[in-house]
């Protein structure tokens, strides 16, 4: 199989954890669970299916506050509580008739390595874990949770050419 570019991707796949939050939790006084999310971040989901690429959560969390974070974003593709993410990859592939070859994943620590040994493309925030940093062949220069995921998606929109601005104001199919 000849190695995959960015041109070729049509869906990306996000791990949540350590990529779209900065991999902090919080917990309050009564069993309450914050996350953060980078409106940068935001901006680039919102992107993404206005240009035509599917977008994935897969995450080893099962956490409500990943639930609410698709439905505000409109992602319908969402595994939750995942244990192995190569197989959640693969049935977002089936899901989507999108090929793994044209499936880009983004992880941030080891459990995240064999989603990114079967995806066509494997990217990684500038702060993952080196085992990941070391197997990723897209390293981000921004943080997880802090405008990685932005990084993806506007390096995604450049390699076919796509303005950002004209694409926000594209409608949503």
């Amino acid at each position: 199989m000849t190695p995959t570019t960015l041109l070729e991707i049509r869906a990306i796949a996000f791990d949540v954890d350590g990529v779209l939050t900065d991999g902090s939790v919080w917990w309050g006084p009564d069993d309450q669970e914050w996350k953060r999310f980078h409106f940068t971040d935001i901006m680039g989901i919102s992107l993404a299916p206005r240009a035509g690429l599917q977008v994935a959560l897969i995450s080893g969390e099962d956490s409500p506050l990943v639930t609410r974070y698709a439905k505000k974003m409109k992602i319908a593709h969402v595994h939750k509580g995942v244990r192995d993410k190569a197989a959640a990859l693969r049935q977002f592939s089936r899901d989507t008739g999108i090929p793994l070859e044209n499936i880009c994943f983004m992880g941030d620590d080891i459990n995240d390595l064999p989603a990114m040994a079967i995806a066509g493309i494997s990217a990684a925030p500038c702060n993952a874990n080196a085992a990941v940093l070391a197997k990723a062949v897209l390293r981000c220069t921004g943080k997880g949770g802090k405008g990685a995921v932005r990084e993806l998606i506007d390096a995604w929109l450049a390699a076919r050419n796509l303005d950002p601005l004209v694409v926000l104001q594209t409608e949503v199919p």
